[in-house]
């Protein structure tokens, strides 16, 4: 075991004899290096954190998406804290519940209306059945290795699904609409939905963005059909645009779910939509216990007015730019053809030639050990919080893992 993460396992030993699998879901240790990774977080701020261990780490993964301006920020930890102040659940909700909605269709071009929840797949999952209301049909087409989230319909894994949970969900290949084409000649009339991301980031794989042209044909072939078309914007969701990336890249959906970066790391989700949906949207019951919580509609609220009022939106892309050009120019420098793809501020790097992503976990495992956290199997995030000499920091780490992965060979 590597002494560095001591702690972590010690942790990981006791949680594995009262949790189910002792850390389940994405943060499982499997997910990542296990052994060579830390398991348990202790502490973040700005564009760190710091494990159990007391490791500190040049964060580019951001709790996995949600924190967009920085861990710890001071304004939205503020307004959250004088919101707590006040209380927390309440027999109602709150006004500023009704102040976000009103913000989210301010803000959004194709939003009359928005739904509040905590989690991505709350949302997904809704926005099915609301299509599904709309257009009494059944069956829904999803790309292959999207995640929806980890409801039974769009899960990955199959244990404990009935193949009727996922009998009626229909697959094709990303930047393939000649494949929804064929569905709908084969579903004629039974299909309630398409639902996809604003361009594709597989886990394992390097993310591949829309062909010109692939969005305007899905958007013909769902008003030719009367098909719903639902945005699944939870990952890159206002980290490149304030007002969705359906505007970076020229999507006109109906049905637009959000979650992530909304709260700068606190839970909560939307899903948002246009007028002729909202018989549906109402006749649709969803709720929960926790969902009407002021505190995180607090914290939506301000981090959505710092990213209207800062250019920190366009210098998350700045800096990825020059993290990507970084690390591809270090990369061919070793002798390695390595490729960023996705958006700048949702970077993801591969090895072209790496079949079984060992020089990619090597890389990252050589990241990590020298404080800067790179995930080798999910795409990475930059944050309003990062700064050049960051840029410049983990550019240094990668050439030290460029160096040792050609070494290890």
């Amino acid at each position: 075991m590597n002494e560095r993460y001591r702690k972590s396992v010690d942790l990981f030993v006791r949680a594995a004899r009262v949790i189910p699998e002792g850390i389940y879901g994405h943060k499982n240790p499997g997910f990542l290096l296990p052994g060579e990774s830390p398991y348990y977080a202790a502490r973040a701020s700005g564009s760190r954190y710091w494990d159990v261990d007391g490791n500190e780490y040049l964060d580019f993964l951001c709790g996995y998406g949600p924190v967009i301006l920085g861990h710890n920020h001071p304004q939205v930890e503020e307004a959250v804290r004088r919101q707590m102040d006040k209380g927390i659940a309440f027999n109602h909700p709150g006004e500023p519940m009704v102040e976000l909605a009103e913000r989210l269709v301010g803000l959004i071009s194709v939003a009359d209306w928005a739904l509040f929840a905590k989690n991505g797949s709350d949302v997904t999952t809704w926005a099915i059945r609301v299509a599904r209301e709309h257009t009494g049909r059944k069956k829904v087409v999803m790309v292959r290795g999207t995640y929806h989230g980890a409801h039974a319909w769009c899960s990955a894994y199959p244990a404990g699904v009935l193949p009727e949970e996922r009998a009626n969900v229909l697959k094709m290949d990303w930047n393939h609409p000649e494949q929804l084409e064929r569905l709908v000649e084969e579903h004629r009339g039974e299909i309630a939905a398409v639902i996809m991301t604003p361009y594709h980031h597989p886990t394992y794989a390097a993310q591949v963005m829309p062909a010109e042209g692939y969005w305007d044909s899905i958007r013909r072939i769902c008003d030719r059909e009367g098909i719903v078309l639902i945005l699944d914007d939870i990952r890159a969701g206002f980290r490149l645009d304030v007002h969705g990336s359906h505007e970076v890249f020229g999507i006109e959906p109906d049905l637009v779910c959000y979650a992530k970066s909304i709260g700068n790391g606190h839970p909560i989700a939307v899903a948002v939509g246009r007028e002729e949906f909202r018989e549906a949207a109402e006749a649709v019951f969803i709720s929960g216990t926790f969902w009407f919580s002021s505190v995180e509609m607090v914290a939506a609220l301000t981090t959505l007015r710092i990213l209207e009022e800062t250019d920190a939106i366009a210098e998350m892309a700045r800096l990825g730019r020059r993290l990507k050009e970084g690390l591809e120019e270090l990369g061919a420098a070793h002798g390695f053809r390595v490729t960023v793809s996705g958006p700048p501020a949702l970077p993801y790097l591969t090895f072209d030639d790496d079949p079984d992503l060992y020089h990619m976990q090597a890389f990252c495992r050589e990241a990590i050990a020298r404080g800067v956290f790179f995930h080798p199997h999910h795409n990475w995030f930059i944050c309003a919080a990062h700064t050049d000499a960051d840029i410049d920091r983990a550019l240094e780490v990668a050439d030290a893992a460029f160096a040792a992965v050609r070494e290890g060979e």
